[in-house]
């Protein structure tokens, strides 16, 4: 074959491109122990559905575990171009950023690319023929992503290994089998001119270790770019099919990719894995981070800088994944660490002291959360330039908690110095700019200027759509906060359209999700509660509560009785029966709620309050005032121990920003 179709184009450099950079940048660092990963690939591969019930598959996937030794004999090309899994899993979790999978095969990524290098220097320097100035690709792909990807004068990239043949007619003939399997499609021949002076991407002839040696394979390594110089539709033999002249480049990028692609290289450091941890962890991959934070911390013990270190990136899984108080027994454990070893004004000290803050500020302990944000500000003011980053993020930071006790005024203050320093100072698509201004957009509707909210909101997703992944669980929070503010102004019809782009990327994370996970997983828990919030925002109640039964079901088998997440189920599925009019039924989960939450909180907690609030409510509307009297009563008292400008919980905005790493 000349190659699978499937391998992606990307239309310019999207965000996708630099992530998978970042990944093979990382996997050419890392040393490693091939007893362990070539047997983990192996069963990986055994597990996929597409090739458990696949006798020849399942016979090369041994052969792959028994025979595989790394860049030995060329062994790397030799196994890739042989039509079974290494090449198909590869290139496909290239092409779809699938993280699990370039994780399992990342050592294969690793050996292949050095194995093209090796041959290129060898055939580059030998006496062998030149390499050819232009080689040929076929592929087949649907109308629209020819549109909107193959436009004269743009660039494009692959992210895969791509193989392309010396002779045009192996192309032309693989666009023809192509065509006949699928004719919905249309047929591509590149004609791809290649500069020998370009070092970017190594290239090498691979027919004397090919299956098929008489297609004349030249096979490129990742991350190629190409200049689109000419499109025009032709006759090929009995075929109309597009061709597309290319010429391979390692300049012209799209500057501010180019600009966020620098500053993220500058914040993700460390030794090979710690890098992959935060790599992991800004792709929005918390589970696969942690995974690889507590290998980190497992292989070495009794190192404390390791372990700050590790117990630090652990807090910050663990916020994410919302158990709070295990957040911040991690953060308290580095921090006990730091405060040690380090002199009082270090900043590793601030960082820790920001992260201790946020997961206060999530658990709704906001003069907490405060407290902490204050030390951190403190240290960043005496240490920093007065444009530095940190400095951003601890005003932000700062911001967030006057935000969430209603000093709007403050908070606005506050978040205006964040802002200031990042436009100064980040790429225009620097993510952390969209965190500033989704934060003022909250703001400004918390304060009824739904106009000025959407102005911010809509800056914040511009940035998203373009700096983050497709599937990054941020784009679809932005896609939410939208729908809400069309949703304060009235405008149902806008409303819901955004809340249906949240939807197509909840879905795809449920399908992830749902093939990878036994069904009793926490992972499968937050695409149903996530999947759920959507449905109420649009009204389908009936939908919100499938999918609010499904999560508990979960919860109720895998968590104690008294665990806070059981309880906010219990108020979830309490506000749809409430919202769909059967009060009793409200009632009676509501009542769930609040039994847990006098167990297992202060007795002047927000999410008390709100829970006595909401069964109050309940009980007004269906006229039984004495019981409503009896829960309105419980809730002024919390009230009037709370200051007044904590006496409602506006629930928390993006974590995200709140947290720094080391």
């Amino acid at each position: 074959e000349c190659d699978d179709d499937t391998v992606g184009i990307t239309g310019e450099l999207e965000s996708s491109f630099m992530y998978t950079t970042f990944f093979k940048e990382i996997v050419l660092e890392i040393d490693f122990d091939e007893k362990k990963t070539i047997p983990e690939l192996a069963d990986y591969a055994c597990q996929q559905k597409v090739y458990a019930n696949n006798k020849k598959e399942l016979e090369l996937i041994n052969e792959f575990a028994q025979k595989y030794h790394g860049n030995i004999n060329n062994n790397p090309v030799r196994w890739y171009t042989a039509e079974c899994f290494t090449y198909k899993m590869l290139n496909k979790a290239l092409g779809n950023l699938d993280v699990n999978t370039l994780l399992k095969t990342g050592f294969f990524m690793r050996d292949l690319h050095q194995n093209i290098q090796q041959l290129h220097d060898e055939q580059l320097n030998g006496k062998d023929k030149p390499f050819p100035s232009i080689v040929y690709r076929g592929q087949t792909m649907t109308q629209q992503d020819f549109e909107i990807k193959i436009q004269q004068d743009k660039l494009m990239s692959y992210n895969n290994f791509l193989s392309t043949s010396e002779e045009r007619y192996v192309a032309a003939d693989f666009i023809r089998r192509k065509l006949r399997s699928d004719n919905t499609k249309i047929g591509v021949l590149f004609i791809i001119t290649i500069d020998p002076s370009i070092k970017s991407v190594p290239y090498a002839r691979i027919a004397k270790f090919s299956k098929f040696p008489d297609e004349k394979e030249i096979l490129l390594s990742t991350h190629t770019i190409f200049r689109i110089q000419q499109i025009k539709e032709i006759q090929e033999k009995e075929m109309k099919i597009w061709q597309v002249k290319l010429t391979l480049t390692s300049d012209g990028v799209d500057e501010q990719l180019s600009a966020l692609t620098k500053q993220i290289r500058m914040e993700i450091t460390g030794t090979d894995w710690q890098r992959m941890g935060l790599l992991l962890w800004k792709m929005g991959e918390n589970d696969k981070a942690e995974q690889v934070f507590t290998m980190l911390l497992e292989q070495a013990p009794d190192d404390d800088n390791n372990k700050a270190y590790c117990y630090h990136h652990l807090g910050l899984m663990k916020e994410n994944q919302k158990p709070y108080n295990v957040a911040i027994d991690f953060y308290e454990k580095s921090l006990a660490i730091f405060e040690k070893t380090l002199p009082p004004n270090h900043l590793k000290l601030a960082t820790s002291y920001n992260n201790i803050g946020a997961t206060y500020n999530n658990m709704g302990d906001y003069s907490k959360a405060l407290e902490f944000y204050e030390k951190a500000l403190k240290i960043g003011e005496k240490a920093l330039p007065s444009n530095h980053p940190d400095l951003a993020l601890s005003y932000n930071n700062v911001a967030t908690a006057y935000h969430n006790m209603r000093d709007y005024s403050k908070a606005l203050e506050f978040y205006e110095k964040s802002l200031k320093i990042r436009e100064k100072d980040l790429p225009p698509n620097h993510p952390d700019l969209a965190i500033s201004y989704n934060d003022i957009g909250s703001l400004y509707q918390h304060m009824g200027d739904y106009s000025k909210s959407l102005e911010f909101r809509e800056k914040s997703l511009k940035i998203r759509e373009k700096a983050l992944p497709s599937n990054h669980p941020l784009l679809a929070t932005s896609y939410n906060d939208i729908g809400s503010v069309y949703r304060d102004m009235g405008d149902r019809s806008e409303s819901l359209e955004f809340y249906e782009k949240e939807l197509k990327i909840r879905e795809k994370a449920l399908k992830i999700r749902e093939k990878a996970l036994p069904p009793n997983h926490p992972d499968l828990a937050i695409s149903y509660n996530d999947i759920a919030l959507v449905y109420t925002n649009m009204g389908d109640y009936s939908k919100s509560l499938e999918f609010y039964e499904k999560l508990l079901k979960i919860r109720e088998k895998v968590l104690p009785p008294n665990h806070p997440d059981l309880a906010t189920s219990y108020n979830n599925i309490g506000a749809v029966y409430y919202d769909m009019g059967d009060y009793s039924k409200a009632v009676e989960f509501y009542e769930k709620e609040h039994q847990i939450y006098e167990k297992t909180l202060s007795p002047n907690h927000p999410d008390l309050a709100m829970s006595y609030n909401n069964i109050a409510g309940v009980y007004d509307d269906m006229g039984d005032y004495s019981k409503a009297l009896e829960f309105y009563e419980k809730l002024l008292k919390i009230r009037e121990k709370r200051s007044a400008s904590e006496s409602s919980r506006l629930g928390c905005f993006l974590q995200q920003d709140r947290r720094g790493v080391l």
